[in-house]
């Protein structure tokens, strides 16, 4: 039986009076990558913010079994990594103190960073090509940089759980690619990874996909299967079509073929 880092039951989000996820059952698997897409509205990040537990919801949400409101704060910021869309971020701090924020829940409190605190940021800092900026602020940075700065942050902390919410935007396509490296050698330290993302292509690598559409989930499965597929070309009113291209998946618009 697999594992599962997630599970949510008839959950269920408002949000100004109005019904952002309605009745939504998830299982998502232990140290694998999972990635969620649909159109715009269906309720893609509020599914996420809600799993990282920052909105109030009904329903059931477990990490890896637990009831997530029986999970003290510490105990959260351990576990989980966070990535979100649009983060504001104080411009005048310097980079590497932007991720060594990600190492704050490994601390004890007013406690200077350890050696094991500056090795996770440099390797972080590493992985996303912004170690040279280090001593920069992120207001000295353009839109893509500073995204890789934040997304250090987020693997800095070594959480066995990462939420990412749309990590490819500002990104140019040669660092998208890295991005998706970079999930793949997470995936295979055994992190869990779910992210949003708009890139259909880029979603196809993920292990799972769940689509959404309208607050609730059409389908979820393998990236690889061909329901999968039909249902994503569905929820974007068959105006796409997804086929195989050199072993990977390709997204055209439809009348168009590889």
């Amino acid at each position: 039986m697999t594992a599962l880092a997630l599970q949510t039951q008839a959950l269920h989000v408002q949000l100004g009076g109005r019904a952002v996820l309605q009745s939504v059952s998830l299982d998502i698997p232990a140290g694998q990558w999972t990635c969620v897409v649909g159109p715009n509205g269906a309720g893609k990040s509020t599914l996420l913010k809600a799993l990282a537990g920052l909105l109030p919801a009904q329903g059931r949400i477990a990490w890896q079994g637990v009831e997530l409101a029986s999970i003290d704060r510490r105990t959260r910021a351990r576990q989980l990594s966070w990535l979100g869309q649009g983060e504001v971020a104080m411009l005048d701090l310097r980079v590497r103190d932007v991720v060594m924020l990600g190492r704050l829940p490994h601390q004890d409190w007013l406690a200077a960073p350890s050696r094991t605190d500056h090795s996770m940021v440099q390797a972080a800092l590493e992985a996303t090509q912004a170690w040279a900026w280090r001593e920069r602020t992120l207001g000295e940075l353009s839109g893509g940089e500073r995204q890789r700065v934040l997304l250090a942050r987020a693997m800095a902390g070594n959480a066995p759980l990462m939420l990412m919410d749309e990590p490819l935007a500002n990104l140019d396509p040669p660092h998208q690619v890295d991005w998706l490296e970079q999930v793949q050698c997470l995936r295979a330290q055994g992190t869990t990874v779910v992210s949003v993302l708009h890139e259909i292509g880029m979603a196809l690598h993920a292990d799972h996909v769940v689509v959404m559409q309208a607050g609730r989930v059409l389908l979820a499965g393998a990236a690889s299967d061909a329901h999968t597929h039909r249902a994503i070309e569905s929820v974007f009113d068959n105006r796409i079509r997804i086929l195989p291209l050199d072993g990977q998946w390709v997204v055209l618009p439809k009348g168009r073929a590889a």
